[in-house]
């Protein structure tokens, strides 16, 4: 850890999370806590909470949850260093540069060095293209149509016809040969020193989502090869884990991000008022692409080039983004080749009802295998009907399967029953490997319902913890009765320790502080969950009395249970039955 645990927590303290958090997302006081919709997954009533007394969030939709550092490195993908600096930079905090150990900061002040030499560049390419030099750069965004306003919004720019042009100016700003090299913007070579990666280029900085230019992609002016040349991967750049434009689709709130192929592609649909269109930065789409795009959105509309190349490339991205758990759609650009001409030649409205009418992944699938056919000649058309009940067959769910041989049957006029039976041949070899699927499950089914019952057994544990979250004076009824060591789970158990000393130190419980010394977000969603469990209370006082007792009971049965297990000291059995069989006299008031 970069801070110590003092710093973090002295930062967390000045930074209200409900302040923080209100500047991200709407929220509306109700009771004790302010909600809003949850800025993590689509939906339609609020269900993120957010408590200014424990200073934590957490959604009772999809279970996001966790402290302001958490929800910066969430939101906006910083990591814990980031958040904690823009947290103390936020409260006018100065930190202390020792708290830094050397590796650390290297590896600080190389990125940040980086990200000053291509925030320099972005500038002088934006420079170049307003100057006189950058003139043919210029018209050629104006021959496409794109305004001043896009221009600047984007941050396009112009790579002069010179080599080593960047190189000098770089040079010029004190930068050494070996930190321009791991840059990507130039190349080092030791007979001829130093030239530009991008020259007589259109520029177009690729931004993460916080904004920061972290790499470059530049179209070449004329008939030059390649014609779109994009930075090599660098310590700030990874292909695979950024998308252009995200930095501004993800602030859209429409429900669907529309994956392009290219650049101009984003910037044309941008300035169309269509903000959430993104695109792959010159390579293969990804599973990480997909893993990206899932944090963001749950649906996907393809909007790819309508030639023979990109309808290719959405057959190969449609797996990967179902994989990813998106619900995926496919927009037809006919008789355009992209959405840039198609918005040209029809206007944003017409491509507006095309979006509206994008067809779903599994039906643009079988046009594709539909058109491999001539459908007027029986002979092909048998075999189209052969390949889409294949197809068909390997539709998992029958509801679904039978939901889309229908619709099959219906688009390209084939006897539903007909098509019924071709795809129940085609699902012998499914049916035996359903066959196998189904054992699978059954073992999967049976190591469920082991770990539900583990998971059941652990429940007061996590309970206890939760009334002594909302009701701190029962660390005064409880003392001498439990301690941190009867919760047993580890999680619970670490969670326990750090409540129970908080307590006694502060006579207080601050759930935010507690959350600082969890990094792993499956661990943090479990606490997070922890504090923000809402006890429902009885009218009568002696009801709550009884179930609390009950949850002490069970918490202290289980952990005697977990001691006698881990010894064989007969003494020691002697006294944990003893205590066991005390526990039917046990009271806890609140």
């Amino acid at each position: 850890m970069i801070y110590g645990e003092d710093i973090i927590e002295e930062v967390r303290s000045r930074n209200d999370i409900v302040d923080v958090i209100s500047a991200y997302v709407p929220l509306k006081k109700k009771g004790s806590s302010y909600f809003g919709l949850c800025p993590f997954h689509n939906e339609k009533s609020p269900s993120f909470s957010v408590s200014r007394d424990k200073q934590m969030y957490y959604c009772f939709g999809c279970g996001a949850g966790g402290n302001v550092y958490t929800f910066l490195m969430e939101y906006e993908n910083f990591s814990f260093p980031e958040a904690v600096r823009f947290l103390a930079e936020r409260a006018g905090m100065e930190l202390p540069e020792e708290e830094m150990n050397e590796e650390a900061r290297r590896q600080m002040d190389e990125k940040a060095r980086l990200r000053e030499m291509n925030k320099l560049a972005a500038n002088y390419f934006y420079y170049l293209l307003h100057s006189d030099r950058g003139k043919r750069g210029l018209a050629y965004f104006q021959k496409r149509g794109i305004t001043e306003e896009t221009i600047r919004h984007f941050g396009l720019g112009y790579a002069d016809i010179y080599s080593d042009d960047l190189y000098r100016f770089l040079k010029s700003k004190g930068y050494k040969d070996g930190e321009l090299k791991d840059s990507a913007l130039v190349t080092i070579d030791e007979k001829r020193g130093g030239s530009d990666k991008f020259w007589n280029r259109v520029m177009f900085p690729i931004m993460d989502v916080n904004n920061r230019v972290i790499g470059f992609g530049g179209r070449v002016m004329g008939d030059g090869n390649p014609k779109y040349l994009n930075s090599r991967e660098t310590k700030l750049f990874d292909k695979s884990r950024n998308l252009y434009g995200l930095n501004f689709a993800r602030k859209s709130r429409k429900k669907e991000i529309i994956l392009c192929e290219g650049y101009m592609d984003v910037i044309s649909m941008h300035q169309a008022g269509f903000t959430n269109a993104v695109a792959a930065l010159g390579t293969a789409f990804t599973s990480g692409h997909g893993t990206l795009l899932r944090r963001y959105t749950e649906n996907v509309i393809l909007s790819f080039d309508s030639d023979e190349a990109g309808q290719n490339a959405i057959l190969r991205a449609i797996p990967i983004l179902k994989e990813a758990g998106l619900a995926v759609k496919v927009l037809d650009l006919t008789p355009y080749k992209d959405p840039d001409e198609f918005i040209k030649g029809l206007g944003k409205e017409a491509l507006e009802e095309r979006i509206r009418q994008a067809v779903n992944s599994f039906m643009f699938q079988v046009k594709v295998i539909a058109g491999q056919y001539n459908q007027k000649d029986p002979e092909e058309k048998t075999k189209f009907q052969h390949e889409a009940a294949k197809l068909l067959a390997g539709i998992e769910e029958p509801l679904e399967r039978k939901n889309y041989i229908e619709a099959v049957a219906r688009e390209y006029y084939i006897g539903q029953k007909d098509l019924f039976d071709l795809v129940n041949d085609y699902g012998t070899s499914a049916y035996v490997s359903s066959a196998q699927n189904q054992k699978r499950a059954v073992k999967s089914r049976q190591s469920s319902l082991a770990e539900e019952k583990e998971e059941k057994k652990k429940q007061p544990q996590k309970l206890l913890l939760t009334w002594l979250v909302n009701e701190p004076i029962l660390f005064e009824r409880l003392k001498g009765i439990v301690g941190p060591d009867d919760f047993y789970e580890p999680i619970y158990h670490g969670a326990a320790l750090m409540l129970f000393e908080q307590y006694e130190k502060e006579q207080r419980v601050v759930p935010a502080k507690i959350l600082n010394q969890y990094t792993d977000a499956e661990d943090q969603k479990k606490i997070a969950e922890l504090f923000n469990t809402t006890l429902k209370m009885a009218p009568l006082p002696e009801d709550n009395d009884k179930a609390l007792t009950d949850i002490v009971r069970r918490v202290k049965e289980d952990s005697i249970e977990q001691q006698m297990n881990a010894t064989n000291d007969i003494l020691k059995w002697q006294e944990l039955i003893k205590e066991k069989s005390g526990l039917s006299k046990l009271h806890i008031s609140i």
